[in-house]
């Protein structure tokens, strides 16, 4: 099953790049340069993994990880940075990300903790598929 990813970065060239270099490996990759439009195609479509910058200049990636991960707790994140400090660290990671990676990010890293990514959000929807079944069951007099 190919993996369904949306790249978030303010820089255009980048994120075409790496959409590229993604779609050859056989992903399923949106590409946005704005957190807003981001947070949007979040609430229309399913992704299992987004790579998302930590710093844009219309909002912060932090800023915008929580509001990804209020609209879909599941959501899979995976910060890309170029200056990481430990701090934005574990602060992205107290706020639910999966991950955080130094740019220039090394491909097959990244495609690993994408694959990692998707098999995580797998176990999560199954999980609450499973207790919403147990919850009609139970709630059922039969």
């Amino acid at each position: 099953m190919s993996e369904k990813i949306l790249l978030v970065d303010d820089e255009e060239e980048f994120v075409k790049a790496l959409g590229e270099r993604m779609r050859n490996r056989g992903m399923n990759v949106s590409e946005t340069t704005s957190p807003s439009e981001a947070i949007k195609k979040v609430e229309s479509e399913s992704f299992d993994a987004v790579i998302l910058d930590l710093q844009m200049p219309e909002m912060d990636g932090l800023e915008a990880l929580a509001a990804l991960k209020k609209k879909q707790p599941e959501l899979q994140i995976i910060l890309l940075t170029g200056h990481a400090t430990v701090e934005k660290g574990i602060e992205a990671m107290k706020l639910g990300a999966m991950d955080l990676v130094e740019k220039p990010a090394d491909l097959k890293t990244l495609t690993e903790k994408i694959k990692k990514a998707q098999a995580k959000k797998m176990i999560l929807v199954e999980k609450k598929t499973e207790e919403r079944i147990k919850s009609i069951i139970g709630g059922k007099g039969w």
